[in-house]
């Protein structure tokens, strides 16, 4: 195929292909007889990776790395690894588009606020947290990310922000939080039967019952493993396992928290 197939093939322009060869991340094919650079299935591959890399947040430096990998690789290999990228992603679309649904839901029934800022005592005690040093925790973005979007569809009554920000105040509550940032950032990179998993949301729930829910556990309602599902897209595997135990732990929990 010529550079213009190819280029349509993958959905973006010749542009870009002649950019990502002059790079050297794209290896250019050598012109043939007749004048044209021909690309094959592997040039198709190669570009499909490339462009992944860059949504991704890698460098060209870093994707062409990984192209020149690819080289010593078999097709078929590299195919089965695009293949199960796509279906993590469609599989987080489709945990995107079911939390999108539920505010779609809530606006239609007219549960969302007029816009979606923060509310006033939220931002006080975002600003607390940061203070204590949090703000480098992948965790904690996520969670900061998590409690604005609670917020915006929270009855201003029913918002808890006060009582977190006196919690956040107390030194030794705020060491605990921190740790668990730390312990949950370290999961990163960890498998879902990893053994700090249940550790980490024992713990967790422990310190939810005993310091946020105070043993009204049953009172609050809510405690779905699976409603809590769409908002765990933005963890890796074993973060979210922690976050499906502490729900599952708290859920399953007794009269009294315990």
């Amino acid at each position: 195929m010529r550079i213009g197939e190819l280029a349509a093939l993958l959905g973006v322009s010749t542009r870009t292909v002649r950019y990502y060869h002059h790079q050297g991340v794209l290896p250019e094919p050598p012109r043939r007889a007749n004048g044209y650079r021909e690309y094959g299935m592997r040039d198709a591959v190669a570009l499909a990776r490339v462009r992944r890399l860059v949504e991704l947040g890698l460098s060209l430096d870093e994707a062409r790395d990984v192209v020149a990998d690819d080289r010593g690789r078999e097709l078929p290999e590299i195919l089965a690894e695009i293949d199960a990228d796509l279906a993590r992603q469609e599989s987080e679309i489709r945990a995107r588009r079911s939390r999108l649904a539920a505010l779609l839901n809530m606006a239609e029934a007219g549960a969302l606020g007029p816009d979606d800022t923060a509310s006033p005592e939220l931002v006080a005690f975002l600003r607390q947290v940061e203070a204590t040093g949090s703000r480098s925790s992948k965790t904690a973005e996520w969670d900061r990310d998590l409690l604005v979007l609670i917020d915006s569809v929270t009855p201003p009554r029913d918002r808890p922000w006060a009582r977190y920000a006196t919690l956040a105040a107390d030194p030794e509550l705020t060491a605990r939080g921190l740790d668990f940032y730390r312990r949950m950032d370290e999961l990163a990179e960890a498998g879902p039967d990893d053994p700090r998993i249940t550790l980490l949301a024992t713990a967790m729930a422990g310190y939810t019952a005993e310091h946020i829910l105070a043993g009204a556990v049953h009172e609050s309602g809510g405690w779905s493993a699976e409603e809590v599902e769409p908002f765990l897209d933005g963890l890796a595997p074993a973060q979210a396992e922690v976050v499906r135990q502490v729900v599952r732990l708290i859920r399953d929990a007794g009269p009294a928290g315990t």
